[in-house]
């Protein structure tokens, strides 16, 4: 199968010796208030409002989105996600720092960000201000199927998150793809991925609801393994993670895509004579 970034795929062609990214799982180091379900795909934090730093299980492949959704918001504290890399081995660090910044930052070969829509990207040398200021918005936000960065391209669709599904899910769902609520708002999906440059570094990007975020960092080691990190800090108290498809959309996926352009709203699927899994995966993904 044919990855989804230019017309050869994630980082180069891909055959038997280059397979497709396996599915992404959270790494068995993580900070001490961080609770990882059996599937590897939950982390929630369960006291305080630090110690939440999570980590990757295995390395990104370049173009590979480290796509999480936030699924429990926690009041009374002040912050939220945050979101970036590391060349640092997990298994290699004597213990999780308490927070990633800036006490991981300040370890070195560390690139994290508090999520926000304003300040995280970084212009090149000699890049005017204005065009650098803020990332630009895609005029077919709704229509085109692929968000593009760089070299790569990258199917939106589940890049978007979704509301629950209710009586006004249809209006909601409008709210995430335009990407208008707040970055950090319950159910919003964030994402974080690396694209080498022909200097052999790499820039980091991170993606808000299917809206790229610009360079959050330059000069990234390319040739070291890169680690996504998510501190589930403040806040925020719980995310998921969410798989992509690279390649030619599965069969499930387009069946769903069919069926939800068809129903006003998400509800009206139970009405549906589907086999529940189906169902299911329609209204939920």
């Amino acid at each position: 199968m044919a990855a989804a970034s230019e017309p050869v795929g994630l980082g180069g062609p891909r055959g038997p010796a280059r397979p497709e990214p396996p599915p992404t799982r959270f790494h068995e180091v993580h900070g001490a208030n961080i609770r990882v379900d059996p599937s590897g795909t939950r982390a929630t934090r369960v006291e305080s409002f630090a110690h939440g730093v999570c980590f990757s299980r295995e390395p990104l492949a370049p173009g590979q989105v480290f796509l999480v959704e936030i699924e429990e918001k926690e009041l009374g504290w002040c912050g939220h996600l945050r979101l970036g890399l590391t060349a640092l081995d997990p298994a290699s660090l004597a213990s999780v720092p308490e927070f990633s910044l800036p006490d991981l930052v300040s370890l070195g070969q560390s690139w994290v960000f508090a999520i926000t829509r304003h300040h995280n990207r970084v212009p090149r040398e000699g890049q005017a201000d204005a065009e650098s200021a803020a990332p630009s918005r895609p005029q077919a936000l709704l229509v085109e199927p692929y968000l593009r960065i760089q070299q790569f391209r990258i199917p939106r669709d589940r890049l978007v998150g979704r509301s629950r599904p209710g009586l006004y899910s249809h209006l909601l769902d409008q709210l995430y793809e335009q990407n208008v609520l707040p970055p950090t708002a319950r159910r919003s999906r964030l994402g974080v991925l690396f694209c080498p440059r022909e200097d052999g570094t790499a820039d980091m990007h991170i993606v808000i609801n299917g809206e790229d975020m610009g360079p959050s960092a330059r000069g990234l080691p390319c040739a070291r393994p890169l680690y996504a990190v998510v501190d589930v800090f403040a806040s925020t108290k719980s995310v998921r993670l969410v798989q992509l498809e690279y390649g030619l959309p599965s069969l499930q996926t387009l069946c769903r895509l069919v069926i939800q352009k068809s129903v006003v709203h998400r509800l009206a699927i139970d009405g549906l004579h589907l086999p529940k899994g189906l169902k299911d995966f329609c209204k939920y993904e």
